[in-house]
C-alpha cells in the first residue's frame, strides 16, 4: 500500500518534476557560472533531489482520496494499537508514516547539522504538525499518533545521518573525493530514469 501510494503519487506528479527539476538546475548552473562558483555535481544532486522529495511529499500528504473520512483524535497511541502488527493497515499506517519522514529526517541533519537532535525534534514537530492541520482543512484528519510517527521517522534519518558522517571519518580518501560521489551520483540518476521510465510503461 505504501509503495502503490509513492508510485501513484510519482506518476500524477513527474510532468511536475521534470519541469521544476530542469528549472532549478538551468538557474543554479546560471548562477554558478555568472558568479564563477565552482560546480560539484554529487552537492548540486543532492539539493534538488532534497527539493523534489518535498515536492513528493507534499503530493502525497495533501492526497484526499486516500481517506474518505475526518475527525480529529487527539489521544496518543490511539491509533496505532488498534491495528494488528502483520496487517496492510498497519504497515501503511504505522510504518509508512515513519518511513515517509526519514528522508526528511536526514536532510535536516545535512542542511542544520545540528549539533543535537532537539532541533530536528522540533522542526519535526513543526512540519508534521502543520500537515496535520491542512489535512484536517481538506477532508481528511488530524491524527497526533501521525505526528508522532512521522517524529520517529525524521529522529531515524537524523540518526542515519550521524551514522554517516562518523562512518565517512573513516573512509579513505579516494572514497570521500569528488569524483567518486559524482560518479556514484550518475549511478543512482540512471537507476531513477529507467525506473521512472519503466512506471510509465516506456521500459526497455
Amino acid at each position: 500500500m505504501v509503495y502503490n501510494l509513492f508510485k501513484s503519487s510519482l506518476i500524477n506528479m513527474w510532468p511536475s518534476l521534470v519541469i521544476i527539476a530542469v528549472t532549478l538546475t538551468a538557474l543554479r548552473v546560471a548562477y554558478l557560472k555568472n558568479h564563477r562558483d565552482t560546480f560539484c555535481f554529487h552537492e548540486e544532486f543532492w539539493t534538488l533531489v532534497s527539493i523534489l522529495y518535498m515536492l513528493l511529499l507534499y503530493q502525497m500528504v495533501t492526497r484526499v482520496d486516500i481517506n474518505a473520512s475526518s475527525g480529529i483524535n487527539i489521544v496518543p497511541f490511539q491509533e496505532i494499537l488498534r491495528y494488528k502488527f502483520d496487517s496492510e493497515l498497519f504497515i501503511f499506517n504505522v510504518i509508512g508514516n515513519i518511513a515517509l519522514f526519514v528522508p526528511f529526517g536526514y536532510i535536516i541533519g545535512t542542511y542544520v547539522k545540528p549539533k543535537k537532535i532537539w532541533t530536528n525534534l522540533v522542526v519535526a514537530l513543526v512540519v508534521s504538525g502543520t500537515i496535520e492541520f491542512v489535512q484536517l482543512n481538506i477532508g481528511r484528519s488530524f491524527d497526533i499518533d501521525d505526528i508522532i510517527l512521522n517524529t520517529v521517522g525524521c529522529i531515524i534519518g537524523f540518526l542515519i545521518y550521524v551514522g554517516f558522517r562518523a562512518v565517512g571519518r573513516h573512509l579513505p580518501n579516494f572514497l570521500k573525493s569528488d569524483w567518486f560521489n559524482n560518479l556514484i551520483c550518475i549511478i543512482i540518476v540512471a537507476c531513477i530514469g529507467i525506473y521512472v521510465l519503466n512506471i510509465m510503461g516506456i521500459g526497455f
